[in-house]
This record gives C-alpha cells, sequence and structure tokens, in this order.
C-alpha cells in the first residue's frame, strides 16, 4: 500500500503513558506523509494527552488499574480499532502486551527501544550501557512481535558514550536520536520503504 500521495497519508495511532515527547517528534515531522489519527494512554494524567488535545488531535484513556492483561488488551484494540490505524506506534507505552493483541497488529505495530537492540531488552538500558563498558550505545525502532523487544530491526541510530556519561546524560542524548529516527521510519514505512515479512518470525509467532 502507497501513501505516498498527499490525498492519502497513513493513519497512525500512537500508544503513550507519560509525556509523550516522541509523540511530539512524530507529529511535528511528518512531511504530510502520515497523519497521526488518534492518541491513546492507559494513564489519564499522561502530559502527552495535553499535547495531542493541544494539536486537536483526538484522545482517549484505556485505564488498565483493575484489569487483566487480557481483558485491557482487548479494551485497548476495541479503541484502537474504532480509528482504523494503517499503523500503531508505541511510543513510551509502559504495558506487555498480550500475545493475541501483538497477532492482531502484527507487522504494522511499531516500538522504539532505547538500545541498540538485541542488547539490553527490557528496562534500565542506559545505566546497563554504562556498567557494561560500552563505546556505543544507542536506540532501535522495531516491529511488535510476541517476545519482548525481540521483533524485526528496523532501523538503529548510534550514540557515542562519553567519559563522564551518567545515566541521564547518556539518556538525553540518546533521545535526541529517538526525535529523529521515529518520524523517519514511519515516513518511510509510509512510502513503502519499510516492510513486513513474515519469512523472518516463523519460529517466534509459532511457539
Amino acid at each position: 500500500m502507497d501513501y505516498g500521495g498527499l490525498c492519502q497519508r497513513m493513519n497512525v495511532v500512537v500508544l503513550i503513558s507519560g509525556r509523550g515527547s516522541n509523540l511530539q517528534a512524530i507529529v511535528a515531522n511528518s512531511q504530510n506523509l502520515y497523519q497521526v489519527v488518534a492518541v491513546i494512554s492507559n494513564q489519564a494524567d499522561a502530559l502527552g494527552l495535553e499535547f495531542a488535545k493541544a494539536h486537536h488531535i483526538p484522545t482517549a484513556v484505556v485505564a488498565s488499574k483493575g484489569f487483566s492483561r487480557e481483558a485491557f488488551d482487548q479494551q485497548l484494540r476495541e479503541k484502537i480499532d474504532e480509528f482504523q490505524p494503517d499503523v500503531v506506534v508505541l511510543a513510551g507505552f509502559m504495558r506487555i502486551l498480550t500475545r493475541a493483541f501483538v497477532q492482531h497488529y502484527l507487522g504494522r505495530l511499531l516500538n522504539i527501544h532505547p538500545s541498540l537492540l538485541p542488547k539490553y531488552k527490557g528496562l534500565n538500558t542506559h545505566q546497563r550501557a554504562l556498567d557494561a563498558g560500552d563505546a556505543v550505545h544507542g536506540v532501535t525502532v522495531h516491529f511488535v512481535t510476541p517476545k519482548l523487544d525481540a521483533g524485526p530491526i528496523i532501523k538503529q541510530a548510534q550514540v557515542p558514550v562519553l567519559a563522564d556519561d551518567d545515566e541521564h546524560t547518556l539518556a538525553m542524548r540518546v533521545l535526541v536520536q529517538e526525535h529523529q529516527l521515529y518520524p523517519q521510519v514511519l515516513r518511510e514505512f509510509a512510502q513503502g520503504k519499510v516492510k513486513w515479512s513474515t519469512q523472518l518470525l516463523v519460529d517466534d509467532i509459532d511457539e
């Protein structure tokens, strides 16, 4: 599907849990190739919701507290599908999603992770890179699959680790790269330059 023409932009739903800094970069750098049609959060006080409202983007809250993972994911899926997205983007969405949810959006569900995957899946990636004495750190945009932070890598950006870096300074430099990389990947997805292939994932999907 080609969304390169200005008359038909790719529809994107963004999922957030907090301030939405990547959301802001995504909205600001579409180059008219995609449009954010909704921002959904599992946290009613997520600052990114205010940004979305200020930019006249529809918002929704699907609260996770008090629900099983399966029940929450079902409600979230129903809300997302109201907006008929071509792509669903995780941008600081702090939930581990169920297999059924991921399978529903397989091939059009993207995540950004603050490490050079496959290194440092999960949390505390910057400190782990520092503790390991890495000379290079970075960020990865990847397709989401049922395995945590294990889907096919779409694109990465590297950041040198400086001698005087601490977790905060390293994280801030990685964040600069995040804000460039995520919109770039979405633009390329809209242009058909990023494509999903299940051939790489037989073991992951079927296990």
